[in-house]
């Protein structure tokens, strides 16, 4: 729609968890090297929270990309299923042939000498499973999961998790029949909303990556606008983005002003409104 007019080779605003629009920075580039470091030890459970909107997915998917081949993952989008099933999406990611009928005792001897298999091969072995919107999972999945990982060498555990999750996965783990699960988890990180001074940088390197010769400026007063409006969750941020770009190229303005994403904050629900002095 405006992508020529901005010179641009593809929308910079995209809702889409494209890896190549990772921010590589502050506390993204935190969480992610504490992933990477506790992946790399062999820690078994770690825990990634954040609110609504927060860049957990997009991080997911660049932890998938940035391990090692020394790693065989597995991703799991949708948890809110019982543990039989989660043993069979399991199954499925690893390429375990199984079938519908299958019940829970042969699918985990299956998965058992799957991962035994897997973490003997030189180089591509330890076995990494990503799980999103984790707060989903029901209590008895989350408990099936523990007893999944409780296969183990002398050194080290022969799957490892990662649980991403809303703040509610975190009152979750504080019940009392899965106790032992939350004493597993050995890492854990919150991810923050974007402090207003990261605006600039995250705006910056969104337009870079999505290509063109010359892309739009935002001015001071946009930038700041778009963190009141968003209050940095990078969520909002990306659909006021978007909306101003469509503002700007309505009225043939390759320069984004505080005008173009005020407009952008009342067609937004979502948004947070600008008190009078922003």
């Amino acid at each position: 729609m405006y992508l020529s007019f901005y010179g641009l080779e593809e929308y910079p605003f995209s809702l889409t968890p494209n890896t190549r629009f990772f921010l590589s920075y502050g506390h993204y580039q935190d969480a992610l090297n504490t992933l990477l470091v506790a992946l790399d030890g062999g820690e078994g459970f770690i825990k990634i929270t954040g609110e609504v909107g927060t860049g957990k997915t997009l991080l997911c998917r660049r932890l998938l990309h940035a391990l090692s081949d020394k790693f065989t993952t597995a991703y799991l989008p949708n948890p809110d299923i019982p543990p039989l099933a989660l043993l069979h999406a399991l199954s499925d990611e690893l390429e375990i042939a199984n079938h519908t009928s299958d019940d829970h005792y042969t699918l985990q001897r299956r998965l058992s000498r799957r991962l035994i298999e897997l973490n003997s091969r030189k180089g591509g072995g330890e076995v990494v499973l990503c799980i999103d919107e984790a707060q989903a999972m029901p209590l008895e999945t989350l408990e099936g999961l523990r007893l999944l990982t409780n296969l183990e060498t002398e050194s080290r555990k022969l799957l490892q998790v990662v649980l991403f999750g809303q703040p509610e996965l975190n009152r979750q783990l504080e019940q009392e029949a899965i106790r032992q699960l939350k004493q597993r988890i050995t890492f854990s990180y919150h991810l923050q909303p974007l402090a207003e001074e990261e605006i600039a940088t995250y705006i910056e390197h969104r337009l870079h990556q999505a290509g063109g010769e010359s892309p739009p400026r935002f001015s001071a007063t946009a930038l700041r606008r778009l963190y009141h409006g968003s209050h940095g969750y990078p969520r909002l941020i990306n659909i006021l983005a978007h909306k101003a770009l469509l503002a700007g190229f309505g009225e043939g303005e390759k320069r984004i002003s505080g005008r173009h994403v005020k407009m952008a904050i009342a067609d937004t629900d979502a948004a947070f409104p600008l008190r009078f002095w922003q």
